[in-house]
């Protein structure tokens, strides 16, 4: 879908098609989706539950194959395991739930993971990580237990965790969800000041106003761009009429 050369795009999806099959049973979510983003360029995407957001994401990453179509990064097709390692380096993945993304026990020892993965040595590893929590204002976090965090806390770690790898790109999955309104806004300033390419799924269509410049939409498996009138209208329950925001 989008008009941009293959040198220029960080990563695109070209005809993909997806299904679930189970038995004789297949439910088709994505169908003949084109897309490719370029450095800066920062979309939010909605859709029903159940419409193919996420499974788009998998598809991205590679945790998922689709039954047609190709992933490229950096104009090159990803076929293996190891080509999609490659593309997970520089194109970070922040779960919807965080407690799937943070599994040692301090704040420090998590952030610290994708750096070390990287091939840092620990010394510098550990430099990354605390520059990484105190760029999200996150100072003293490093020797907190990560299971006594509270929820958004945890939220903002887990995109700590990505960041310290220094992504190309971010995809995030429904960051706000579960969060209160402190957490939320902390999440919009943090987004608002990274100039990284994203895409971010959310069903608050007001925190995505506020982080994206582009919107997505997925319908009957289609990826397709659209206005932010048309998202506010099936987002806000007041539809096309005056509202305001408490």
């Amino acid at each position: 879908m989008a008009e941009t050369s293959l040198q220029d795009v960080i990563f695109s999806l070209e005809h993909v098609h997806f299904a679930y099959i189970q038995g004789d049973s297949r439910r088709e979510v994505l169908h003949d989706v084109n897309f490719a983003l370029s450095p800066a360029r920062q979309f939010g995407l909605f859709g029903p539950n159940g419409s193919g957001k996420t499974t788009f994401f998998r598809c991205i990453t590679g945790l998922v194959r689709p039954q047609r179509g190709v992933t490229r990064f950096h104009g090159i097709v990803l076929n293996s395991e190891k080509d999609f390692y490659a593309l997970r380096c520089k194109v970070g993945f922040v779960l919807q739930h965080a407690e799937d993304q943070l599994f040692f026990p301090t704040v420090l020892e998590d952030v610290a993971f994708g750096p070390l993965n990287l091939g840092m040595t620990p010394e510098a590893a550990r430099d990354r990580a605390l520059e990484t929590l105190k760029s999200l204002r996150l100072d003293g976090f490093e020797n907190r237990l990560t299971h006594r965090l509270s929820g958004g806390e945890k939220k903002l770690i887990s995109l700590a965790t990505v960041l310290a790898m220094r992504p190309e790109a971010l995809l995030l999955d429904e960051p706000t969800s579960g969060l209160d309104n402190e957490a939320r806004e902390r999440l919009i300033d943090i987004l608002r000041g990274l100039p990284t390419a994203r895409i971010v799924i959310s069903h608050d269509w007001d925190f995505l106003s506020q982080v994206s410049t582009d919107c997505l939409t997925i319908h009957d498996g289609r990826l397709s761009a659209c206005s932010p009138l048309f998202a506010h209208t099936h987002m806000h329950p007041a539809g096309n009429d005056p509202h305001g925001h408490a």
